[in-house]
């Protein structure tokens, strides 16, 4: 091995430890984002495997060279259990087991038993399967942000395609036994290619996970926390600038008595009756529909493409079955009721303000009409 060599290994191993310790140190400002520490973990291994193989050309032996092996093909399916992770949310367990126990019993065996070029071929071959795993892991989940994550995929195929040409160069010679380790131009473009994709790797990567961040804190901002609808900002952010037309409806719910039911039965009482509501609201949209909660015991329904008959009955139905239902509570089971108005747009077009303020109006005359009904308002859609 040429000095040049053993500095660009020198190189990726350096390279990939700070990388290690930059996606620990994120993991640990958010902590919800597990995949890092996963990602940290198998990046680590890389680092262990690029100095044993270190050692492993100044010596050669069996037992630098299962260990080797071992750490290079236990890191990156650890690296394919991150991407896995990074996609679904899920554990990455799965994907790390069947990845590192399927290349290990292949590979293993002939270098224990003396066949070291062999090994390395096999070591290669499945080094690269489990970078291209990877590379699809990451293409399943490029809605989410499609040109980072494409150019992800692509970064960690280009890499593949490396381990590829370092399985076939030997494979070609047909030699079974080295006696050392591999020395040829596929192994040193490898190490150039690792270096440069890595860095790619890592920077587009911490770039998605700081735009999943951002989404993640915005979708909060939006988000009502006790019963996870729309806040009041979300809804208004999606409709208070388009005018509302004659065939969109605006639903307000209140419920009836709420302040009595907390004074009665406490707020944790009064918290499970919002999420129950919540969830019978929730329960009944349409997919273009749209609802949020206003604050306190009031909520939003937005109805698009439809007529009055519709939303009188949409809202009936989510009064009648919230009325029905007796609802259980640390403090004892209590029946609550809603009150719900509704307001249509205009042919020519409305604003938001203007519609939900004639919903609130005709909600007012509901309250006044007895409660647990649905009014409509008297501004009505023109044909």
């Amino acid at each position: 091995m040429s000095l040049d060599y053993n500095s660009l290994l020198l190189a990726v191993g350096f390279s990939a430890a700070c990388l290690s310790l930059t996606l620990f140190g994120i993991w640990l400002t958010a902590r919800s984002e597990k995949f890092l520490l996963t990602w940290a973990a198998s990046v680590l291994l890389v680092v262990g495997d690029v100095f044993t193989y270190k050692a492993y050309i100044d010596k050669p032996g069996p037992m630098l060279g299962v260990a080797s092996f071992t750490l290079l093909l236990l890191g990156f399916s650890t690296m394919l259990g991150a991407a896995h992770q990074f996609t679904t949310g899920r554990s990455p367990l799965p994907r790390i087991a069947l990845g590192a126990n399927i290349s290990l019993a292949v590979a293993l065996p002939p270098i224990v038993l003396g066949y070291d070029g062999l090994g390395f071929m096999l070591e290669n071959f499945f080094a690269a399967l489990l970078l291209f795993a990877t590379a699809l892991e990451y293409w399943k989940g490029r809605a989410e942000s499609p040109v980072p994550i494409i150019g992800v995929t692509a970064l960690y195929s280009i890499t593949a395609v490396s381990f590829v040409l370092c399985a076939m160069v030997p494979a070609s010679d047909g030699k079974l036994v080295l006696g050392h380790a591999p020395s040829n131009w596929a192994e040193d473009l490898s190490l150039v290619i690792v270096i440069a994709c890595m860095t790619g790797i890592g920077s587009l990567s911490l770039a998605l996970n700081q735009g999943r961040l951002a989404q993640y804190h915005r979708r909060n901002a939006l988000t009502d926390p006790l019963t996870g609808l729309l806040n009041r900002r979300a809804l208004f952010d999606m409709h208070g600038d388009a005018p509302v037309g004659a065939f969109t409806a605006v639903v307000v719910f209140d419920l009836d008595g709420f302040k009595a039911i907390n004074d009665e039965f406490g707020h944790a009482a009064g918290d499970e009756v919002l999420r129950v509501f919540a969830r019978d609201l929730a329960g009944n949209l349409r997919p273009a529909d749209v609802a949020a909660r206003m604050g306190g015991e009031e909520f939003a329904l937005v109805l698009k493409r439809t007529l009055p008959e519709t939303v009188e009955a949409t809202a009936e139905s989510i009064r009648a079955a919230f009325a029905a239902r007796r609802i259980e509570t640390e403090a004892g089971s209590l029946i609550c009721t809603v009150s719900a108005g509704f307001a249509f747009g205009t042919k020519e077009g409305l604003s938001f303000d203007k519609v939900l303020s004639a919903a609130d109006k005709a909600l007012y005359a509901a309250k006044r009409g007895g409660r647990n009904r649905v009014t409509a308002s008297a501004l009505r859609r023109v044909g």
